[in-house]
Protein backbone atom coordinates (compact mmCIF):
# COMPACT_ATOMS: atom_id res chain seq x y z
CA UNK A 1 0.00 0.00 0.00
CA UNK A 2 1.27 3.51 -0.95
CA UNK A 3 1.40 5.81 2.17
CA UNK A 4 -1.21 8.52 2.16
CA UNK A 5 0.18 12.47 2.64
CA UNK A 6 -1.99 15.44 3.90
CA UNK A 7 -0.94 18.57 2.23
CA UNK A 8 -2.52 21.33 3.53
CA UNK A 9 -1.50 24.99 2.71
CA UNK A 10 -3.06 28.14 3.98
CA UNK A 11 -5.60 30.11 1.61
CA UNK A 12 -4.09 33.22 2.28
CA UNK A 13 -3.50 34.46 -1.26
CA UNK A 14 -2.26 31.58 -3.92
CA UNK A 15 1.20 31.51 -2.79
CA UNK A 16 1.07 28.82 -0.36
CA UNK A 17 -0.97 26.46 -2.80
CA UNK A 18 1.53 26.99 -6.07
CA UNK A 19 4.34 26.65 -4.13
CA UNK A 20 2.69 22.79 -2.50
CA UNK A 21 2.05 22.20 -6.24
CA UNK A 22 6.13 21.01 -7.02
CA UNK A 23 5.51 18.81 -3.38
CA UNK A 24 2.57 17.09 -4.45
CA UNK A 25 4.26 16.39 -7.77
CA UNK A 26 7.40 15.13 -6.28
CA UNK A 27 5.13 12.83 -3.33
CA UNK A 28 3.85 11.18 -6.30
CA UNK A 29 7.08 10.82 -8.40
CA UNK A 30 8.09 9.23 -4.92
CA UNK A 31 5.59 6.65 -4.99
CA UNK A 32 3.31 8.25 -2.31
CA UNK A 33 -0.56 9.05 -2.74
CA UNK A 34 -0.81 13.04 -1.51
CA UNK A 35 -4.19 14.02 -0.23
CA UNK A 36 -5.05 17.76 -0.70
CA UNK A 37 -6.39 19.81 1.97
CA UNK A 38 -7.15 23.68 2.13
CA UNK A 39 -10.33 25.86 1.93
CA UNK A 40 -11.31 28.61 -0.88
CA UNK A 41 -9.26 29.61 -3.73
CA UNK A 42 -6.17 27.66 -2.80
CA UNK A 43 -8.65 24.65 -2.54
CA UNK A 44 -10.29 25.55 -5.77
CA UNK A 45 -6.59 25.65 -7.60
CA UNK A 46 -5.33 22.67 -6.28
CA UNK A 47 -8.24 20.78 -7.38
CA UNK A 48 -8.01 21.97 -10.90
CA UNK A 49 -4.38 21.05 -10.65
CA UNK A 50 -4.52 17.33 -9.49
CA UNK A 51 -8.06 16.63 -10.61
CA UNK A 52 -7.65 12.47 -9.52
CA UNK A 53 -6.33 13.30 -5.99
CA UNK A 54 -8.25 12.98 -3.35
CA UNK A 55 -8.74 16.40 -1.14
CA UNK A 56 -11.05 17.56 1.97
CA UNK A 57 -12.41 21.21 2.72
CA UNK A 58 -10.76 22.93 5.71
CA UNK A 59 -11.87 25.27 8.41
CA UNK A 60 -11.02 29.07 6.62
CA UNK A 61 -9.13 31.08 8.72
CA UNK A 62 -11.70 33.99 6.94
CA UNK A 63 -8.47 36.69 7.48
CA UNK A 64 -9.30 40.12 5.41
CA UNK A 65 -7.02 43.02 5.26
CA UNK A 66 -8.02 46.19 5.76
CA UNK A 67 -8.12 49.10 2.85
CA UNK A 68 -5.97 51.03 5.57
CA UNK A 69 -2.68 48.39 5.01
CA UNK A 70 -1.36 51.09 8.46
CA UNK A 71 -4.48 49.44 10.06
CA UNK A 72 -3.83 45.93 9.51
CA UNK A 73 -1.61 44.50 12.33
CA UNK A 74 -4.36 46.10 14.41
CA UNK A 75 -7.31 44.17 13.09
CA UNK A 76 -4.82 41.47 12.94
CA UNK A 77 -4.92 41.96 17.07
CA UNK A 78 -8.56 42.31 16.97
CA UNK A 79 -9.07 38.99 15.06
CA UNK A 80 -6.79 36.91 17.03
CA UNK A 81 -9.80 35.58 18.73
CA UNK A 82 -11.56 34.34 15.43
CA UNK A 83 -8.08 32.84 14.18
CA UNK A 84 -7.49 30.91 17.75
CA UNK A 85 -10.78 29.46 17.15
CA UNK A 86 -10.21 28.54 13.30
CA UNK A 87 -6.95 26.85 14.74
CA UNK A 88 -9.08 24.83 17.10
CA UNK A 89 -11.19 23.76 14.29
CA UNK A 90 -8.43 22.85 12.32
CA UNK A 91 -6.84 20.03 15.05
CA UNK A 92 -10.68 19.01 15.47
CA UNK A 93 -10.42 18.42 11.78
CA UNK A 94 -7.29 16.87 11.14
CA UNK A 95 -8.13 14.66 14.18
CA UNK A 96 -11.31 13.91 12.18
CA UNK A 97 -9.21 13.38 8.91
CA UNK A 98 -6.73 10.73 10.77
CA UNK A 99 -9.46 8.40 12.31
CA UNK A 100 -11.47 8.02 8.70
CA UNK A 101 -8.53 8.01 6.48
CA UNK A 102 -5.02 5.97 6.54
CA UNK A 103 -2.58 9.01 6.48
CA UNK A 104 1.51 8.30 7.06
CA UNK A 105 2.35 12.07 7.40
CA UNK A 106 1.23 15.73 7.12
CA UNK A 107 2.68 18.65 5.33
CA UNK A 108 1.46 22.00 6.24
CA UNK A 109 2.19 25.00 4.75
CA UNK A 110 1.85 27.35 6.97
CA UNK A 111 -1.59 26.15 8.52
CA UNK A 112 -1.30 26.48 11.99
CA UNK A 113 -3.56 23.82 13.96
CA UNK A 114 -2.71 20.80 10.86
CA UNK A 115 -0.91 18.90 12.68
CA UNK A 116 -0.73 15.14 15.18
CA UNK A 117 1.34 13.45 17.48
CA UNK A 118 -0.02 10.37 15.57
CA UNK A 119 1.83 11.03 12.54
CA UNK A 120 4.84 12.77 11.21
CA UNK A 121 4.56 16.22 11.02
CA UNK A 122 6.01 18.87 9.18
CA UNK A 123 5.60 23.04 8.84
CA UNK A 124 7.05 24.91 5.68
CA UNK A 125 7.30 28.44 6.33
CA UNK A 126 10.03 31.06 4.85
CA UNK A 127 9.20 32.96 8.13
CA UNK A 128 11.63 32.03 10.74
CA UNK A 129 11.15 35.48 11.86
CA UNK A 130 7.54 37.52 11.39
CA UNK A 131 7.95 41.06 10.62
CA UNK A 132 5.38 43.50 12.47
CA UNK A 133 7.51 46.45 12.64
CA UNK A 134 7.88 47.12 16.45
CA UNK A 135 6.64 44.12 17.03
CA UNK A 136 8.53 41.71 15.47
CA UNK A 137 10.06 40.12 18.63
CA UNK A 138 6.30 39.23 19.54
CA UNK A 139 4.98 38.57 16.71
CA UNK A 140 8.57 36.03 16.13
CA UNK A 141 8.39 34.53 19.31
CA UNK A 142 4.56 33.51 19.09
CA UNK A 143 5.39 31.62 15.91
CA UNK A 144 8.00 29.67 16.50
CA UNK A 145 6.38 28.72 19.33
CA UNK A 146 3.76 27.09 16.77
CA UNK A 147 7.04 25.53 14.70
CA UNK A 148 8.17 23.45 17.73
CA UNK A 149 5.20 21.99 18.28
CA UNK A 150 6.23 19.83 14.78
CA UNK A 151 8.46 17.35 14.20
CA UNK A 152 10.27 19.40 11.64
CA UNK A 153 10.40 22.38 9.48
CA UNK A 154 11.03 22.60 5.94
CA UNK A 155 12.16 26.51 4.64
CA UNK A 156 12.05 26.87 0.90
CA UNK A 157 14.94 28.32 0.22
CA UNK A 158 18.94 27.97 0.58
CA UNK A 159 21.05 28.06 3.59
CA UNK A 160 24.18 29.51 1.69
CA UNK A 161 25.55 33.19 1.82
CA UNK A 162 23.30 34.12 -1.62
CA UNK A 163 18.92 33.40 -0.65
CA UNK A 164 15.63 34.94 -1.72
CA UNK A 165 14.62 35.65 1.71
CA UNK A 166 16.75 37.12 3.85
CA UNK A 167 16.25 37.33 7.25
CA UNK A 168 12.77 35.79 7.19
CA UNK A 169 14.53 32.50 6.55
CA UNK A 170 17.47 32.33 8.01
CA UNK A 171 17.87 32.10 12.28
CA UNK A 172 21.47 30.75 14.20
CA UNK A 173 19.61 28.81 16.64
CA UNK A 174 16.22 26.45 16.80
CA UNK A 175 15.13 23.63 18.94
CA UNK A 176 13.16 21.85 16.20
CA UNK A 177 15.32 20.46 12.95
CA UNK A 178 14.99 22.99 10.05
CA UNK A 179 15.67 22.03 6.74
CA UNK A 180 16.35 23.82 3.92
CA UNK A 181 14.40 22.51 0.34
CA UNK A 182 15.93 25.17 -1.68
CA UNK A 183 13.10 28.07 -3.61
CA UNK A 184 9.95 25.78 -4.49
CA UNK A 185 8.48 26.43 -7.68
CA UNK A 186 6.19 25.06 -10.24
CA UNK A 187 7.73 26.55 -13.27
CA UNK A 188 10.36 25.52 -15.77
CA UNK A 189 12.38 28.62 -17.75
CA UNK A 190 12.16 28.24 -21.70
CA UNK A 191 13.74 30.44 -24.04
CA UNK A 192 10.16 31.57 -25.37
CA UNK A 193 10.09 34.66 -27.31
CA UNK A 194 8.49 37.52 -26.13
CA UNK A 195 5.05 38.40 -27.18
CA UNK A 196 3.64 40.43 -24.15
CA UNK A 197 5.90 44.02 -22.60
CA UNK A 198 4.02 43.78 -19.79
CA UNK A 199 2.00 40.99 -17.88
CA UNK A 200 0.55 41.47 -14.77
CA UNK A 201 -0.09 39.21 -11.77
CA UNK A 202 -2.40 39.93 -9.24
CA UNK A 203 -3.07 37.68 -5.83
CA UNK A 204 -3.58 37.77 -2.07
CA UNK A 205 -6.38 39.09 0.27
CA UNK A 206 -9.28 41.39 0.00
CA UNK A 207 -9.57 44.26 -0.38
CA UNK A 208 -6.09 44.99 -1.43
CA UNK A 209 -6.19 42.55 -4.36
CA UNK A 210 -9.26 44.65 -5.77
CA UNK A 211 -7.60 48.06 -4.61
CA UNK A 212 -4.94 47.29 -7.08
CA UNK A 213 -6.47 45.83 -9.78
CA UNK A 214 -8.44 48.92 -10.04
CA UNK A 215 -5.60 51.19 -9.95
CA UNK A 216 -3.81 49.45 -12.55
CA UNK A 217 -6.58 48.61 -15.18
CA UNK A 218 -6.54 52.68 -14.97
CA UNK A 219 -3.21 53.48 -15.41
CA UNK A 220 -2.56 51.06 -18.15
CA UNK A 221 -5.27 52.45 -20.54
CA UNK A 222 -2.26 54.65 -21.30
CA UNK A 223 0.65 51.79 -21.44
CA UNK A 224 1.81 51.82 -24.93
CA UNK A 225 2.47 47.99 -25.29
CA UNK A 226 0.95 44.55 -25.27
CA UNK A 227 -0.59 43.57 -21.36
CA UNK A 228 -1.81 40.14 -20.30
CA UNK A 229 -3.40 40.94 -17.08
CA UNK A 230 -4.46 37.62 -14.70
CA UNK A 231 -6.47 38.94 -11.82
CA UNK A 232 -5.72 36.10 -9.56
CA UNK A 233 -9.36 35.24 -9.01
CA UNK A 234 -10.24 31.26 -9.49
CA UNK A 235 -13.09 30.74 -10.69
CA UNK A 236 -15.32 27.76 -11.97
CA UNK A 237 -14.73 28.83 -15.83
CA UNK A 238 -11.88 31.02 -17.05
CA UNK A 239 -12.72 34.22 -18.68
CA UNK A 240 -10.62 36.54 -21.06
CA UNK A 241 -11.88 39.88 -22.07
CA UNK A 242 -10.26 41.82 -24.80
CA UNK A 243 -9.43 45.97 -24.34
CA UNK A 244 -7.48 47.66 -26.72
CA UNK A 245 -4.14 46.42 -26.27
CA UNK A 246 -4.89 44.80 -23.07
CA UNK A 247 -5.68 41.29 -22.71
CA UNK A 248 -7.54 40.17 -18.98
CA UNK A 249 -7.71 36.66 -17.40
CA UNK A 250 -9.79 35.73 -14.08
CA UNK A 251 -7.02 33.06 -13.63
CA UNK A 252 -4.23 30.65 -15.43
CA UNK A 253 -3.68 27.25 -14.63
CA UNK A 254 0.14 26.58 -13.97
CA UNK A 255 0.85 25.15 -17.79
CA UNK A 256 -0.87 28.55 -19.14
CA UNK A 257 0.66 30.69 -16.84
CA UNK A 258 4.49 29.21 -16.98
CA UNK A 259 3.92 29.80 -21.05
CA UNK A 260 2.56 33.44 -20.58
CA UNK A 261 5.42 34.71 -17.83
CA UNK A 262 8.00 32.76 -20.19
CA UNK A 263 6.62 35.04 -23.02
CA UNK A 264 6.46 38.20 -21.19
CA UNK A 265 9.20 40.69 -20.98
CA UNK A 266 8.27 42.34 -17.68
CA UNK A 267 6.37 41.08 -14.85
CA UNK A 268 4.14 43.59 -13.12
CA UNK A 269 3.11 41.91 -9.40
CA UNK A 270 3.33 41.51 -5.39
CA UNK A 271 6.86 40.50 -3.53
CA UNK A 272 5.10 37.73 -1.91
CA UNK A 273 7.29 34.93 -1.25
CA UNK A 274 6.31 32.22 -3.92
CA UNK A 275 5.87 34.80 -6.59
CA UNK A 276 9.78 36.03 -6.08
CA UNK A 277 10.47 32.38 -6.07
CA UNK A 278 8.75 31.97 -9.45
CA UNK A 279 10.44 34.61 -10.87
CA UNK A 280 13.54 33.60 -9.54
CA UNK A 281 13.17 30.10 -11.29
CA UNK A 282 12.51 31.84 -14.51
CA UNK A 283 14.89 34.49 -14.77
CA UNK A 284 12.28 37.12 -15.19
CA UNK A 285 12.75 41.36 -14.96
CA UNK A 286 10.03 42.35 -12.57
CA UNK A 287 8.58 45.44 -11.06
CA UNK A 288 7.11 44.93 -7.53
CA UNK A 289 3.94 46.22 -5.28
CA UNK A 290 4.08 45.23 -1.75
CA UNK A 291 0.89 44.76 -0.19
CA UNK A 292 0.35 48.01 2.18
CA UNK A 293 0.61 46.70 5.54
CA UNK A 294 2.06 43.18 5.26
CA UNK A 295 5.70 43.88 6.62
CA UNK A 296 6.95 40.47 4.81
CA UNK A 297 6.18 42.01 1.29
CA UNK A 298 7.64 45.64 2.07
CA UNK A 299 11.08 43.87 3.17
CA UNK A 300 11.30 41.55 0.28
CA UNK A 301 10.54 44.55 -2.09
CA UNK A 302 12.99 46.86 -0.03
CA UNK A 303 15.90 44.03 -0.27
CA UNK A 304 15.76 43.08 -4.13
CA UNK A 305 15.52 46.59 -4.91
CA UNK A 306 18.73 47.39 -2.62
CA UNK A 307 20.19 44.82 -4.18
CA UNK A 308 19.85 46.38 -7.85
CA UNK A 309 17.73 43.30 -8.55
CA UNK A 310 14.31 44.38 -9.29
CA UNK A 311 12.78 48.10 -8.53
CA UNK A 312 9.75 48.67 -6.17
CA UNK A 313 7.37 51.61 -4.95
CA UNK A 314 4.43 51.53 -2.50
CA UNK A 315 0.98 50.73 -3.97
CA UNK A 316 -0.20 54.91 -3.87
CA UNK A 317 2.87 55.98 -5.01
CA UNK A 318 2.90 53.89 -8.82
CA UNK A 319 2.80 55.35 -12.09
CA UNK A 320 3.16 54.10 -15.47
CA UNK A 321 6.32 56.36 -15.54
CA UNK A 322 8.24 53.82 -12.94
CA UNK A 323 8.36 51.19 -14.88
CA UNK A 324 10.91 52.78 -17.43
CA UNK A 325 13.29 52.41 -14.38
CA UNK A 326 13.61 48.32 -14.91
CA UNK A 327 16.53 48.22 -17.10
CA UNK A 328 18.51 49.76 -14.49
CA UNK A 329 17.90 46.15 -12.29
CA UNK A 330 19.65 43.08 -13.38
CA UNK A 331 16.21 40.92 -12.67
CA UNK A 332 15.67 37.93 -10.60
CA UNK A 333 18.20 34.78 -11.44
CA UNK A 334 17.47 30.93 -10.13
CA UNK A 335 19.79 29.64 -7.39
CA UNK A 336 22.24 26.51 -7.81
CA UNK A 337 19.75 24.68 -5.64
CA UNK A 338 18.33 20.69 -6.27
CA UNK A 339 15.97 19.60 -3.84
CA UNK A 340 16.42 16.47 -2.40
CA UNK A 341 12.85 15.01 -2.00
CA UNK A 342 13.83 11.82 -1.18
CA UNK A 343 15.67 12.47 1.96
CA UNK A 344 12.45 15.04 2.50
CA UNK A 345 10.33 12.42 2.54
CA UNK A 346 12.66 9.95 4.69
CA UNK A 347 10.47 10.77 7.92
CA UNK A 348 7.38 9.15 6.12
Amino acid sequence: MKKRILVAPLNWGLGHATRCIPIINALIDEGFVPVIASDGNALTLLRKEFPNLSSIELPTYNIKYTKNGRLFKLKLLKNSPKLLKAIKAEKRAVSSILENNDIAGIISDNRLGVRSKKVPSIFITHQLNVLSGNTTWLSTKAHQKIIKKFDECWVPDSDNAINLSGKLGHITDFDTPIKYMGPLSRFTKTNSKIKNDLMVLLSGPEPQRTLLEKKLLIKLKNYSGNVIFVKGIVEKEQTIQVYGTITIYNFMTSALLEKTINESALILSRSGYTTVMDLAKLSKKAFFIPTPGQFEQEYLAKRLTEMSLVPSCKQKDFTLEKLNNTNAYKGLKALDFETDFKDLFSLF
